[in-house]
C-alpha cells in the first residue's frame, strides 16, 4: 500500500482544501499536511476559480521564483510537485508518488493516480519542485516515507 492510495477518490470542489473536496492545489496542501505535517499557502482570495488560468499561472509563477520551492534537476521524488501546463498557461500540479507518476485532481472528478512521462501529460509536464524543507533531507528519509 502507498501512501497515496488515502487520497485517491477525494472529490473534485473549486477552492476546495480539505478531504470534503479539492481542486488540484488542495490536494497538494491535503496530501502535505496530512502526510508530511507541512502547510502550504492556500491562495485562497487570490483566485475565484481554477478555471481562471492566467491567474493561477501566475501565482505558481510567483512561487516558483521564491525560496518555499526548489527546481529539481534529477528525478523526482516522493512529494515532489510536478507542474503542467493547461493551454499556454502553468497552471496544474500533481503530488510525485515515484518518478513519472502522480496523484492528482481531474476537474470535475475526483483524485486519481496516473503517469505523466507518456499520454497527455508528457508534453505539459513543466518541471518538478521540492518543498525547500524536504530539499535538505537525506533521500534515503525521502525514500522510506515514499514506501508508507
Amino acid at each position: 500500500m502507498s501512501w497515496s492510495d488515502r487520497f485517491i477518490g477525494i472529490p473534485y470542489l473549486d477552492l476546495g482544501r480539505t478531504r470534503a473536496g479539492c481542486d488540484c492545489w488542495g490536494l497538494a496542501c491535503v496530501i502535505y499536511r496530512e502526510e508530511l505535517g507541512i502547510s502550504l499557502p492556500e491562495y485562497l482570495g487570490d483566485y475565484a476559480s481554477p478555471d481562471e488560468l492566467a491567474e493561477v499561472a501566475a501565482l505558481i509563477d510567483r512561487d516558483r521564483a521564491s525560496l518555499l520551492w526548489v527546481p529539481v534537476s534529477g528525478p523526482a521524488m516522493a512529494f515532489d510537485i510536478a507542474l503542467f501546463r493547461r493551454g499556454r498557461w502553468s497552471s496544474h500540479v500533481g503530488i510525485v508518488i515515484r518518478h513519472g507518476l502522480m496523484i492528482h485532481m481531474v476537474a470535475d472528478d475526483h483524485a486519481k493516480v496516473q503517469t505523466y512521462r507518456d499520454g497527455p501529460y508528457k508534453h505539459r509536464f513543466q518541471g518538478h519542485y521540492r518543498h525547500v524543507s524536504r530539499a535538505v533531507e537525506r533521500p534515503v528519509q525521502i525514500l522510506s516515507e515514499a514506501r508508507r
